[in-house]
C-alpha cells in the first residue's frame, strides 16, 4: 500500500497569521514545527492503517518548510521549488491513495488565508467554477488514477471539499474566526485526530472513487492587476476574457496547474515592477 501525502501550512492547527506562513516572520519556526508535527501525525496514521511506503511532498510557500530531521524517518520527502506538478508533485499511478494534509478554503471565500495557490489573486475557477487548491489537486491525483481520502484545515475548507467529493475523510482542526484569525484545538489534539483520521483512511482506500476529470479544463483566473493579466495573455493559447481576467483551456489537469503557476510568477513580477525604483 503506497501512500502519497501532500502537506500545506495554513491549514495547520495553531496558525491563523500571515507572520507565521510567511518565511523570515517572527512566527514562522513555530509554524514549521507545527506543520511537522501533523506531518508525522499523518504519516504514523497512515503506517498504521496498512502503508506500506510513504510519501510526503512539501506544498507550502517555497516548499522547504518540513523539519527533515523531526520527520517520521519511515516517509520520503519530496521539497523545494519550481516543481511540475506543484502541490500533487511525486504522485503516480503507483500510489494506492493521497491524503492533503493542513489545506485551507478558496481564493474569494470565507476561511483562514484563504487563497488559490497565490494570495495575489482574486480568484481561480475551473469550467466556471471557483477552485480550491484541494479541487485541483485532487484533479491532478485522479488524473494518474489516485484517490483522495483525506483532508485536514479549518472548518470552510472541510465542508467545501466534503460536498466536492463525497465520502472523504475530513479533520476539522480550527475554526475560521476571519482571514487571520481562528479558533484552534491544540497541536497535540490536532495530531491525535490526524493520526486516527489518517489510520482510518488508508484502512479504507480501496472503497473511494476517484475526483471526475473533465475532457476539457477552462482554467481561468482573475489576477490582481492590470500589468499581471497583460503579461499572462503572452502565453500561448491564453486569452485574455476580461481586463484582469485570464483563460486557458488545458489538455490535462497538469497543463492547468501549470498555467496557474505562471500566472502567479506574473501577477509577482507586476508587483514588484509597481514598486517604487531605488539607487537608480
Amino acid at each position: 500500500m503506497r501512500v502519497y501525502i501532500s502537506i500545506d501550512m495554513e491549514g495547520v492547527a495553531g496558525i491563523a497569521t500571515m507572520d507565521q506562513v510567511v518565511r523570515g516572520g517572527h512566527g514562522y519556526p513555530r509554524a514549521q514545527q507545527l506543520m511537522t508535527g501533523e506531518a508525522n501525525a499523518a504519516i504514523e496514521g497512515a503506517f498504521a492503517g496498512g502503508a506500506t511506503e510513504v510519501t510526503i511532498n512539501d506544498s507550502h510557500g517555497t516548499m522547504d518548510n518540513l523539519i527533515h530531521e523531526d520527520l517520521d524517518q519511515r516517509a520520503r520527502v519530496v521539497f523545494g521549488s519550481p516543481k511540475v506538478d506543484c502541490m500533487a508533485e511525486g504522485i503516480d499511478k503507483d500510489h494506492d491513495v493521497a491524503l492533503f494534509i493542513g489545506y485551507h478554503a478558496a481564493a474569494g471565500g470565507p476561511g483562514v488565508i484563504a487563497h488559490t495557490y497565490s494570495s495575489l489573486f482574486n480568484e481561480v475557477r475551473v469550467n466556471g467554477t471557483p477552485v480550491s487548491e484541494a479541487d485541483v489537486n485532487a484533479l491532478q491525483a485522479a488524473a494518474v488514477g489516485v484517490p483522495v481520502a483525506l483532508l485536514t484545515g479549518d472548518d470552510v475548507i472541510c465542508a467545501d471539499i466534503a460536498t466536492s467529493l463525497p465520502g472523504i475523510h475530513t479533520v476539522t482542526v480550527k475554526e475560521a474566526h476571519g482571514y487571520n484569525a481562528a479558533d484552534s484545538v491544540s497541536p497535540t489534539e490536532s495530531r491525535r485526530l490526524i493520526h486516527d483520521a489518517a489510520k482510518r483512511a488508508v484502512e479504507g482506500a480501496g472503497e473511494l472513487a476517484l475526483a471526475p476529470v473533465p475532457e476539457i479544463i477552462e482554467a481561468e483566473i482573475d489576477m490582481p492587476n492590470i500589468p499581471s493579466a497583460e503579461l499572462a495573455q503572452m502565453i500561448p493559447t491564453a486569452e485574455r476574457t476580461a481586463i484582469r481576467t485570464i483563460k486557458l483551456t488545458a489538455r490535462s489537469p497538469r497543463e492547468a496547474v501549470n498555467f496557474i503557476t505562471a500566472c502567479y510568477q506574473f501577477a509577482a513580477a507586476s508587483l514588484r515592477g509597481m514598486l517604487p525604483l531605488i539607487n537608480r
